[in-house]
């Protein structure tokens, strides 16, 4: 049996690593110990292994030492400077929103709002845009407290779905440029608002699908329903008159009547009923 020939140099530095990290105790009983002991079992080795093998590495103990240090260390305000100044940076864009539009709106201007400079407001958010989809998420969690506060799960379902539309819709009246922007951002899909917008909507129909649940488990609805696909249907037909509403083509009122028309056509159904024979 032969004997190895010498390790090449870069070969060599990974084996003083291995010595290094064996000597700290991250790996005593480990396969480094095992190469460090026998360091010519790595002449045939390619680099990418090593690579692969030292990637976690880590000294025992540091990790645990770091989250010591940081549970030690005194609070000196700046997590409550940072809560009150992302407070009054929501607070600022709310105002502006309302009063010059979401277009209009712009980052420096929140900022200014807010006693903010113009760089500082970035270190709590990146974009308006984001401010944008906290307010809807805000308004989504409103309206969904709002139905919980009157809801009665032994009302029929139908009653219960067309009051969570009425609880969402009087919200997004109250905001109807947000409502248009919200609208408008879905349609470019590969913008990262749209994507955060969506999974509003997906949330929405999440909370629909709950209702309709409820309303098969009680023996409302027909049992071999898919509650996920009829959410969904309920939830576009809503966006279908939103948009209507959003393009001028509905009033607010017209807007309103419209969801409550689409909930009562998907709960009658489209089918004739069959006659006896």
């Amino acid at each position: 049996m032969s004997t190895p020939g010498p390790l090449a140099p870069s070969r060599r530095l990974a084996v003083a690593v291995i010595g290094l990290t064996v000597s700290r105790g991250s790996a005593s009983d480990g396969w480094a110990s095992v190469l460090w002991s026998s360091p010519t079992a790595l002449a045939g080795t390619p680099l990418w292994i090593y690579a692969i093998l030292l990637a976690p590495m880590q000294p025992r103990g540091t990790a645990q030492r770091s989250a010591s240090r940081a549970e030690r260390r005194p609070d000196d305000g700046r997590l409550l400077r940072g809560a009150r100044s992302r407070a009054r940076i929501r607070e600022a864009a709310r105002a502006l929103f309302q009063e010059r539009g979401f277009d209009a709106a712009t980052l420096r201007a929140i900022a200014a709002r807010a006693g903010m400079g113009a760089s500082s407001v970035y270190r709590h958010v990146r974009s308006k845009h984001e401010l944008l989809v906290l307010e809807l998420a805000d308004l989504q969690e409103e309206a969904w407290l709002a139905f919980r506060r009157y809801d009665a799960r032994t009302t029929a379902t139908r009653e219960r779905v067309q009051k969570f539309f009425q609880c969402q819709h009087e919200l997004l009246a109250r905001h109807p440029d947000l409502t248009v922007i919200a609208i408008r951002a879905t349609t470019y899909p590969d913008s990262r608002v749209a994507s955060r917008v969506l999974s509003l909507n997906d949330r929405t129909i999440g909370l629909l699908a709950e209702i309709l649940q409820g309303g098969r488990a009680r023996g409302d609805l027909d049992p071999g329903i898919d509650v996920l696909a009829a959410a969904r249907a309920l939830f576009h037909g809503a966006i279908g008159a939103r948009i209507s509403w959003a393009n001028g083509l509905l009033s607010e009122a017209a807007c309103r009547t419209a969801i409550e028309g689409t909930v009562e056509l998907l709960f009658r159904g489209l089918g004739r009923p069959a006659t006896p024979r």
